[in-house]
């Protein structure tokens, strides 16, 4: 490898800065759904719509495989020159993003069913999440198909679509939020519409963008490539290595929202502030675990070991630099963002109590963030699924120990034991990984 390091910064950036600033836009439609429905005469209203997109998003982040899966596998087929299984990948992912939105539809009585009670909503908020669900759903092919899409442009690494893709579909979102809610006077199922169109009409640009891709891409996959099994097979235990790190993520997330609960409104308060910031931190270093993914993957495709090293370096150093200057705002600035979240004295305080935690947060989660990206470009889930059950037994841990002695404090102590041992156990995999760089991974030859 003759490129310099500054070479591969650059090349980070290009891939990571579009996805950063379309992160930006997502948070957006959360804070506009839920001003427009504070306009409305009653709380229910915005109770009714936070506890429907807990419940759909936990059925669409279950299906999160389908954008990181995609991600990998497209990489690798464009690292190693293999433009027709680039478009198999593609195909691959589509056919179970259809599949898994129409069983979503058919099954929608049973999900809402055992959905919202889980929630423990008033009966009145309960009626109103119903509502909204049962317009959301029929978004469901989109939003997976979605994923795909997603996911292959960044394993194409054409990001300057997924921006434009993403701030098409946040953007689109808010508008039609607004006209539907303030304009024409609906209420929940407004917000529903509003989504689902807006889903739909970004899957009609991501096409759109991937056609753009694929005007040089021939011949286009045979069938018998395309149902091949045994890289039908390849994809479906990426996919479920995935599908399982992401149910452990979701239990972690649901038992340290439960433990704060019962600590008191206030501390549930100040977490769900934190947790808001947490959120921010994610989307900032997601841009450059995205990118990892893609030139790793690539690397990979190519067997070329110091080009995967190069970009495990180039990406890593930036998210560092990233994840310092993120604790650095929280630390000296808390008390600016928290007065942005709440206007109550008790609430600040308590927030502002538990800042420091957050502020050493992302130097500890950078890690498993970045490794994340390189495990799942390099389509070794097994890992990643491994240690993520592991570190989710010592955060059930950590808080069974630490939270009857210190309160909130060892609740955030266990939250940092946990991204501590999934950086810890995905660094221990790493040298295995990088020796490995002979053999294609998880992709048939």
């Amino acid at each position: 490898m003759n490129e310099s390091a500054g070479w591969w910064q650059r090349r980070v950036w290009r891939l990571a800065g579009p996805i950063i600033l379309s992160n930006v836009s997502v948070p957006l439609v959360g804070v506009v759904d839920t001003a427009v429905m504070g306009r409305l005469p009653d709380a229910a209203y915005i109770g009714a719509v936070a506890v429907a997109a807990v419940v759909f998003g936990f059925i669409s982040w279950g299906f999160n495989f389908l954008r990181m899966g995609t991600t990998g596998f497209t990489a690798q087929a464009q690292g190693g020159g293999d433009r027709t299984e680039c478009v198999a990948v593609l195909l691959r992912g589509l056919l179970i993003a259809a599949a898994g939105g129409i069983a979503i539809i058919a099954l929608q009585g049973l999900l809402i069913a055992w959905g919202l009670p889980l929630m423990h909503a008033s009966t009145q908020v309960t009626g109103l999440a119903e509502t909204y669900l049962r317009w959301r759903v029929w978004g469901a092919p989109a939003t997976l198909a979605g994923l795909v899409i997603l996911g292959w442009l960044v394993g194409m690494q054409r990001t300057g679509a997924v921006f434009r893709l993403q701030l098409f579909l946040n953007g689109l979102n808010i508008c039609l939020n607004l006209l539907f809610v303030l304009g024409l006077g609906w209420d929940v199922d407004g917000v529903a519409l509003a989504t689902v169109i807006a889903e739909y009409a970004a899957l009609l640009l991501g096409l759109w963008e991937v056609r753009r891709v694929l005007g040089a891409f021939r011949p286009l996959p045979e069938r018998a490539r395309l149902l091949a099994p045994e890289r039908l097979l390849a994809l479906f235990r990426v996919n479920r290595d995935i599908f399982l790190r992401t149910l452990a993520i979701v239990a972690v997330h649901a038992a340290f929202t439960a433990q704060g609960a019962a600590l008191g409104d206030r501390t549930l308060a100040a977490n769900a502030i934190l947790m808001q910031l947490l959120q921010v931190t994610a989307y900032g270093l997601d841009g450059f675990a995205y990118a990892v993914e893609a030139l790793a993957g690539e690397a990979v495709g190519r067997r070329d070991r110091g080009a995967f090293r190069a970009a495990v370096r180039a990406s890593s150093l930036s998210a560092l630099i990233v994840a310092v200057l993120i604790g650095a705002v929280f630390l000296f600035a808390g008390p600016w963002i928290v007065a942005v979240f709440t206007i109550l004295p008790a609430v600040r305080a308590e927030t502002l109590l538990f800042m420091p935690w957050m502020a050493l947060l992302p130097l500890i989660a950078v890690w498993p963030y970045q490794l994340d990206g390189i495990f799942t470009g390099a389509t070794r889930t097994a890992p990643m699924r491994d240690t993520m059950i592991l570190a989710a037994l010592v955060f059930l841990a950590g808080a069974w120990l630490l939270v009857p002695r210190l309160g909130n404090h060892g609740l955030w102590i266990a939250l940092l034991a946990f991204n501590a041992a999934r950086g810890v156990g995905l660094g221990l995999c790493y040298p295995r990984l990088e020796r490995s760089l002979g053999v294609t991974a998880a992709r048939p030859a």
